[in-house]
């Protein structure tokens, strides 16, 4: 096996995978409801249930995905020749789900389901591969963490280039007409996108090789077996409602800052410092783990981000500067977050191991993708049905009820799904001494 350091080249280009993701990710999460009430034409409600339906797919696709990468064998890898045969796909379904066609309202609906869907397959094809990739770069405990916090800082690299960017594109390519404007940005994003997957498959390696001991399963008998792995159980409910706050709160942000606070010329600033804040939060993770255990990091960065959401209910709207500033210690706590959560998910394979007696490096980042999606559906989703409940009118002056639903989307449940990760965490009990133990028992 080689040694468990790994290159900055190395580490760069893995980062690089997401950077490609983030690019559809970040587009879907901060653009895309926003995009089907005020550009498409689709109602809040209709937005938020095709949000949640097409993610819901996913509960077959990302099992199936899962178990055939570990089951590929090519001169590449295992995992990387996906990033390298699907980039252009992922490509062009991403420019499709932004197209505006002079459909029927019905059409539209339909139209959207498909493109939207086959985004999301393509999605979980290339990002479940590119996932468990990071599991075969590395072994070491640290040494995992130090790569998923280059793959958060390039990830939210991207946020930074989209949320900045989007909005001028939009403007630039469509001169008013939004309906040109989004696809036309689209396609200059995606070009970008397909680059950075295949600089990924071309600077990384899978340094350890996957054993091929244990009895073979059925696609989804592997899946199932997963839930045999109590840590990645919890690993993947924190995911579910951490992904939740993600889903609603980057959803319904463009309403928070067009309507709420009143001044639409904000949000590419606002999202752009948010950006810069995941950017230093997942730099600062990577220097932070080297003097803390990984648990009681995550629990400090829980409780940083609680409370800022929480002020968002005392803060005036005319005190700008103060959101800002509360909107970027909750997305720098929040990416404290994410590299060490990923990093967990590595490590519950090694503990997955000794407990089904098989290891499922695909198959188990294809669940914790499943609970991703799924967080994120039901963010989404909740996202266009709060904004229905509150009687949310796209374009329009909002009412007191409505501006209370959209703070309630944008803080208040995120302050909720925190709590819930909170009381989740103290259920985690792969400590690095203990991930070490697991494997020199496995070696």
């Amino acid at each position: 096996m080689k040694p468990a350091q790994l290159s900055f080249r190395e580490k760069v280009g893995y980062g690089l995978g997401d950077t490609a993701s983030n690019i559809v990710f970040q587009m879907v999460a901060n653009f895309m409801l926003i995009f089907y009430t005020d550009v498409y034409g689709l109602s809040a409600a209709a937005a938020g249930t095709l949000l949640l339906a097409v993610r819901l797919f996913d509960a077959f696709t990302d099992p199936i995905m899962g178990s055939i990468a570990d089951r590929t064998r090519s001169r590449w890898g295992s995992y990387r020749p996906y990033l390298l045969f699907l980039a252009i796909p992922y490509g062009v379904f991403a420019c499709l789900a932004f197209i505006t066609p002079d459909f029927s309202s019905a059409g539209k609906l339909v139209y959207a389901y498909l493109t939207y869907g086959l985004l999301m397959t393509c999605y979980t094809a290339i990002n479940i591969p590119y996932g468990a990739l990071g599991a075969v770069m590395a072994n070491d405990p640290k040494e995992r963490a130090s790569l998923q916090s280059y793959r958060f800082a390039m990830a939210m690299a991207a946020l930074l280039v989209i949320v900045w960017a989007i909005p001028r594109l939009v403007e630039y390519f469509g001169n008013g007409d939004d309906q040109v404007g989004y696809p036309l940005a689209m396609v200059f994003m995606s070009v970008l996108a397909i680059t950075c997957f295949l600089l990924c498959f071309k600077l990384t390696k899978e340094n350890v090789q996957p054993s091929q001991k244990g009895p073979k399963r059925a696609l989804f008998t592997e899946f199932f077996t997963l839930f045999k792995n109590d840590q990645w159980v919890v690993v993947t409910l924190i995911s579910v409602a951490t992904l939740t706050l993600i889903g609603i709160r980057a959803s319904v942000t463009p309403h928070y800052i067009k309507y709420y606070v009143g001044d639409e010329s904000l949000l590419s600033n606002f999202l752009t410092l948010a950006a810069v804040g995941s950017i230093l939060g997942a730099i600062a993770t990577n220097f932070l783990t080297r003097f803390y255990e990984k648990k009681h990091l995550f629990q400090i960065a829980l409780i940083v981000v609680i409370i800022s959401h929480g002020l968002f209910y005392i803060v005036d709207t005319s005190s700008i500067v103060t959101i800002f500033i509360l909107y970027f210690v909750a997305n720098f706590a929040h990416m404290v977050l994410t590299p060490i959560l990923f990093s967990m998910v590595a490590d519950t394979v090694d503990y997955g191991t000794t407990k089904i007696g098989k290891r499922l490096t695909a198959v188990t980042f294809s669940g914790h993708l499943l609970g991703i999606k799924l967080g994120f559906a039901i963010g989404g989703a909740l996202a266009g049905w709060i904004l229905s409940g509150f009687d949310y009118v796209p374009n329009q002056q909002q009412t007191e009820h409505t501006l209370s639903g959209i703070l309630f989307a944008f803080a208040g449940i995120p302050v909720v799904c925190m709590l819930i990760c909170l009381v989740l965490i103290y259920k985690y009990k792969l400590t690095e001494p203990e991930v070490r133990r697991i494997q020199a028992s496995l070696s």
